[in-house]
C-alpha cells in the first residue's frame, strides 16, 4: 500500500524555513527533528528569503488590490441591476 504524502501548512513551513535561516542547527540536524527531508528545508528557506519584502509591502498591495475589485464588482452589479430591471418589465408585458 502506498503511504499518502504529508501536507504541511504555511505556519509549519514558516516556522521551519526561519528555523534555517536563524542557523542555530546545522541542515542535517533541522531535517530529523522536523522529520523532512533536507531539500525541502532549502526550497522553504528560499521560498522564505524571496517573498520577505511583500511582508512589508503587502498592505498598499492589498488595499490597492482591493479598490479595484471593488470598483469591479460595483460595475458588475450595475450591469445585473439593469439586466433584473429589463426582464423584469419584458416578464410584466
Amino acid at each position: 500500500m502506498r503511504q499518502q504524502r504529508r501536507k504541511h501548512g504555511a505556519a509549519f513551513k514558516a516556522k521551519v524555513a526561519l528555523a534555517a535561516i536563524r542557523g542555530d542547527k546545522t541542515l542535517a540536524e533541522l531535517a530529523a527533528q522536523f522529520e523532512l527531508h533536507a531539500n525541502q528545508i532549502v526550497q522553504w528557506k528560499k521560498e522564505l528569503e524571496a517573498s520577505a519584502a511583500d511582508v512589508f509591502d503587502s498592505r498598499g498591495t492589498a488595499v490597492r488590490n482591493y479598490e479595484g475589485e471593488v470598483a469591479q464588482l460595483h460595475a458588475k452589479i450595475g450591469e445585473l441591476t439593469m439586466e433584473r430591471d429589463f426582464l423584469s418589465k419584458a416578464l410584466r408585458r
